[in-house]
């Protein structure tokens, strides 16, 4: 009998297994192998993105070097890039990832911009870009996870030139003479009536208009109707608020509001920006899923430069679920650097004993461990985006530590920041940070 069941047994572990491996191959046949056919619906005044004849909401995040795997499994269907080759993984290993995750890509296309010194009445150097473009258009335009081209990136900011619309519009009636399955859009620096005209103008072959705001998200549907923009739109890249819209030190330090705050702020904005827009705005990206160098290592991305995920990760899983994580992050209650808040502008002396407290909820009550850091001000500051050095760590003279509460020496004269980073041992982390200055 014994033999029997053991026989029993392994012919159903084996049937099980044979099943599950049926249904992975059976969903993989399903994919399609061919380019996607993607378009643009507009019935009784509202606009909707269909892919293969079904309608396709964007739940998508920026996302160039960050974790494709991690965005699928929080039920994201969609991210974007900046550009076709980043200088770390060709577009084609890109797509083929998105494809493996059930993820559609709309994908960047680099365009000079005059802020670089690109000149747009260069018609030669114009020429060339567009001659290069129509290659990497080429090369990817059949991949199945290709959804929408991302003609250029901010292209309005700090330029004088209208001829770059010109170049946006070739380069859309080349892409659509070459790719007729995929649309194309461009992302402005917010909105302004300025730029929807010159678009209505110059660039009438864009299928889709795409915004980028931070702070000022809610107001977007608004302004759109404001600056009679009445065709689709997206926004790709949207946040927390931007470096050059909070309150800064007396010596004009950025504060960066905690994780706790932004989050709070994500789910606001989307609901007053995004979501508040059901006629012509066809989804978003938010920004960034994953980690960059800009003002500081931690205001624009919701991981950390470790992997671990921030409450910002949270709303937006909830976003796309309408549930919570069932492990959530843990929040910050209240930060001080000797017992003053960074709105108070703290000011150290030179081997100054200084004293930190942060206090933090967590949902489960999980063990929370902490790490502290110092970082010169950073002073490698760029505009749109534009890479920057993340600045080196000073060493932390620690007299006492113990949970929540630091007591260190301030360093040398100069300008700093104080991290803490709250863990909770499940990869998530709340973090903040004190600019202080030590005169």
């Amino acid at each position: 009998m014994k033999h029997i069941l053991i026989l029993f047994s392994f012919l159903v572990l084996f049937s099980c297994k044979e099943n599950t491996a049926n249904k992975q191959a059976k969903s993989e046949s399903e994919k399609p192998n061919g380019p996607a056919k993607v378009e643009i619906q507009n019935k009784d005044g509202k606009y909707r993105l269909l892919v293969n004849n079904k309608e396709f909401y964007i739940k998508g995040a920026g996302l160039e070097f960050g974790n494709i795997e991690s965005l699928a499994q929080h039920n994201g269907n969609s991210f974007r890039t900046w550009r076709t080759e980043n200088g770390k993984r060709p577009a084609l290993e890109v797509l083929d990832e998105a494809h493996t995750n059930g993820l559609m890509v709309t994908m960047g296309i680099e365009v000079a911009r005059e802020r670089h010194g690109f000149d747009y009445n260069d018609s030669i150097a114009v020429k060339n870009q567009f001659e290069d473009i129509k290659k990497q258009v080429l090369a990817l335009k059949d991949h199945p996870a290709l959804m929408i081209w991302g003609i250029g990136n901010e292209l309005n900011l700090h330029y004088t030139n209208p001829k770059v619309w010109d170049a946006v519009n070739d380069i859309s009636k080349m892409i659509h003479e070459v790719d007729p399955n995929h649309l194309t859009t461009t992302s402005l620096a917010g909105i302004s009536q300025k730029e929807v005209t010159l678009i209505k103008e110059k660039c009438s072959d864009l299928d889709i208009l795409s915004v980028q705001m931070y702070g000022d998200l809610p107001d977007l549907p608004n302004l759109v109707k404001k600056f009679g923009w009445t065709g689709p739109y997206m926004v790709t890249e949207w946040g927390a608020t931007g470096h050059w819209e909070v309150p800064t030190t007396k010596w004009g330090a950025p504060i960066e509001d905690n994780s706790t705050v932004k989050a709070a702020n994500y789910l606001k904005r989307y609901k007053g920006g995004i979501e508040a827009d059901s006629l012509q705005c066809i989804g978003s990206y938010v920004f960034l899923w994953g980690n960059k160098q800009e003002r500081t290592p931690t205001w624009y991305g919701i991981f950390l430069e470790d992997g671990k995920e921030t409450e910002s990760v949270d709303v937006m899983h909830y976003i796309w679920n309408g549930t919570w994580p069932d492990n959530r992050t843990p929040q910050i209650v209240s930060y001080t650097l000797n017992g003053k808040t960074a709105l108070e502008s703290v000011v150290l002396k030179a081997n100054e004993v200084a004293n930190a407290k942060v206090e933090i909820k967590d949902f489960e009550n999980d063990a929370i461990t902490y790490k502290w850091e110092i970082l010169p001000e950073s002073t490698d500051l760029k505009d749109g985006g534009d890479y920057e050095e993340r600045p080196k760590a000073v060493t932390l003279d620690s007299i006492k530590n113990s949970p929540g509460k630091l007591s260190f020496k301030a360093p040398e004269k100069g300008h700093y920041r104080l991290f803490i980073y709250a863990n909770d041992g499940q990869n998530h982390s709340a973090t903040a940070n004190i600019p202080f200055m030590v005169d």
